[in-house]
């Protein structure tokens, strides 16, 4: 049997990054991969442009993981956005930072950051295995022996960064999870995160490509208000995508209720009066006319009043009370029933995962088992779009790698 000191189980950006990190003198790492080649979903990340983190101050970055951002605080402070990019960067891959503060390699090439993972492990003599899934793994009293279809190798430590389940193609299959619950681990209930919404009977399909910047929303679940948003949201043909929506999407479910404002971040009292003296002042002007001065793009503003049951000819002086106060409430609070989310086919990340409270989150060593880690999305945290999945992934492996050397005695 082959040993090793430390065996990772996934080669995507979290596995790379640890093996890379571990890989000190007289430190034997072993990599494997069930995939052919490693970073299979690494390559088709940011549409295969590859936003590999987020401009500006770490801290900022803590609130973007929805309620997870302080267990991932102690790895972003160790290996930041900046290190990040420096770590590329010094191996002749430049950066650039674009609108939005997301950060591209200049290629735009996923391939390339790739590339240079993979041929760090080279340089670093990691023994990296693709082709070679892990079907099972024993805790024993001198490490882990670990089972594929060619092989069995023993470790003293074991790193799970398999990735969630979203993209199944690419091979995030979920396999971290079953070895997790294997060697006593508790997974959190997963499913689709960063993800488009489904509307039930959506009225907007005919304006599919529409967009809004910084739009108001809220979500509701059994007539009760779970939360505020505001974001960036497009139509599709089946309901809304955007950075705002899919940043939300996590704590979304299928049945809860979204409200819309058309008419931006007011009070619907406040937009009543204002709409009220809008009408009163030109009293012959169509209402759809109205709509659109008040920044309501031209297609919508004629839509509105059909769903809200106004004739299309119809001016401010004959709107009736009834079709006023529901023209209002569709402006500030349009309401949509979400028949589902993207599934996992479509998620671009994975909610849920392993239980932080039984990760130490200064070293990513498990609580249950001495020697265990864990690096990467089969933790139970997710990020927002703009970067801040992959800096999560690099951070939590360097910070795993850093854990285990800690553990061997090893300088970090």
């Amino acid at each position: 049997m082959e040993q090793y000191d430390i065996a990772v189980i996934g080669a995507g950006p979290a596995g790379l990054f640890c093996a890379i990190h571990a890989a000190v003198p007289g430190i034997r790492v072993l990599l494997l991969e069930k995939n052919p080649r490693p970073g299979v979903k690494l390559q088709v990340s940011g549409t295969g442009q590859c936003n590999i983190t987020h401009d500006g101050d770490i801290r900022t970055f803590f609130s973007r993981y929805g309620t997870h951002g302080q267990f991932l605080k102690p790895a972003l402070l160790s290996f930041t956005n900046r290190e990040l990019i420096r770590f590329f960067e010094e191996r002749h891959l430049p950066m650039e930072i674009t609108e939005g503060s997301k950060v591209f390699p200049v290629s735009r090439n996923a391939r390339d950051v790739c590339d240079v993972l993979s041929r760090e492990c080279r340089n670093r003599r990691v023994h990296l295995r693709c082709g070679e899934q892990v079907s099972r793994v024993e805790n024993t009293p001198d490490g882990f022996v670990l089972y594929t279809a060619g092989t069995t190798v023993s470790a003293k430590n074991l790193v799970i960064a398999t990735g969630g389940a979203s993209y199944p193609k690419t091979g995030s299959t979920g396999d971290g999870y079953r070895i997790a619950i294997s060697l006593g681990h508790t997974i959190h209930e997963i499913g689709p995160a960063l993800t488009p919404l489904r509307i039930r009977n959506f009225p907007f399909t005919d304006l599919a490509g529409m967009s809004f910047v910084r739009l108001p929303f809220s979500v509701w679940r059994e007539k009760r208000k779970l939360f505020d948003g505001q974001g960036d949201v497009l139509f599709t043909h089946t309901g809304l995508s955007g950075p705002g929506i899919l940043d939300r999407s996590r704590n979304i479910r299928a049945g809860d209720e979204i409200r819309l404002s058309f008419a931006g971040p007011v009070q619907s009292d406040t937009f009543a009066r204002e709409f009220q003296n809008s009408i009163s002042n030109a009293p012959t002007r169509s209402i759809k006319t109205s709509i659109a001065d008040l920044g309501i793009p031209e297609r919508l503003a004629r839509l509105l009043p059909y769903l809200a049951g106004i004739p299309d000819d119809c001016t401010g002086a004959h709107l009736t009370a009834a079709g006023r106060t529901r023209l209002i409430s569709f402006l500030t609070e349009y309401p949509l029933e979400i028949s589902a989310l993207g599934d996992l086919s479509v998620a671009m990340v994975t909610r849920g995962g392993v239980a932080l409270e039984e990760v130490n989150a200064k070293t990513m060593e498990s609580k249950l088992v001495p020697g265990l880690f864990f690096a990467g999305e089969v933790l139970d945290v997710d990020g927002d779009t703009g970067g801040f999945n992959l800096q999560a992934a690099f951070s939590t492996g360097f910070l795993a790698a850093q854990g285990i050397l800690k553990r061997a005695g090893k300088r970090t």
